[in-house]
């Protein structure tokens, strides 16, 4: 490892032992949806991480409270929806994909989708599934999901923040201009085995990763 890496990794080190307590709590909270099974709360995640790609998470997440406030989260008009994705990039078509998941998981007014999720042992062939079934979710978009309902502990979610610090800790040597399944789940292994050499645990990794490049740990 060149000294640069090496200072990086130094750097990364002692800021995850100042905030490793934050980190731990986020999880714990992510843990709790899984514990609760909270149908709500696991949607409103859905919800979240379709509206996240090339958008900010905060935006994203005002987006989710605002449709739940304004009654459109489990159910409502196209353009109602749409209306309140301020700020959202691709509006148009992640309206539709809310529409999508409310017409799969929304029945009678109710919310089923805590069964079907958790019912799956595996979260890797989970991803598959939603990556297939749902419209709007990629391998990033379906980790991100699994991570913030507490099964994501061994899934890696390749932002434009976490690869650009992979690239500067030497991870990987450049950025990908696209993730194809097999970039993904090939970077994904790298990163596995990176958080094992350092003794950072994946999910602890990720949101250490997001802190570094932004300053903050969100979702």
């Amino acid at each position: 490892m060149s000294e640069i890496r090496k200072k990086n990794v130094k750097e990364l080190l002692h800021i995850y032992y100042q905030i490793k307590p934050e980190i731990m709590q986020r999880l714990k909270e992510f843990e709790k949806i899984k514990l609760t099974r909270d149908e709500k709360a696991i949607f409103k995640e859905l919800v979240f991480c379709l509206l996240t790609p090339q958008s900010k998470a905060e935006t994203c997440w005002n987006a989710v409270v605002s449709l739940e406030n304004k009654g459109l989260l489990w159910e409502g008009d196209i353009k109602e929806i749409r209306e309140e994705l301020k700020g959202v990039r691709f509006h148009n078509n992640k309206a539709k994909y809310i529409k999508e998941v409310q017409s799969k998981f929304v029945k009678n007014k109710k919310l089923y989708i805590a069964q079907l999720i958790y019912d799956y042992k595996d979260p890797i062939n989970l991803r598959e599934w939603l990556i297939k079934n749902i419209k709007g979710m990629g391998y990033k978009e379906a980790s991100h999901f699994l991570r913030n309902i507490g099964l994501g502990r061994d899934l890696a979610i390749l932002d434009r923040h976490i690869l650009k610090n992979l690239r500067d800790l030497g991870v990987i040597k450049e950025i990908p201009k696209t993730l194809s399944k097999n970039k993904y789940l090939k970077i994904e292994e790298k990163m596995r085995v990176f958080s094992k050499n350092i003794g950072i645990p994946l999910d602890h990794l990720d949101l250490l990763l997001w802190f570094k490049q932004t300053g903050r740990i969100f979702k």
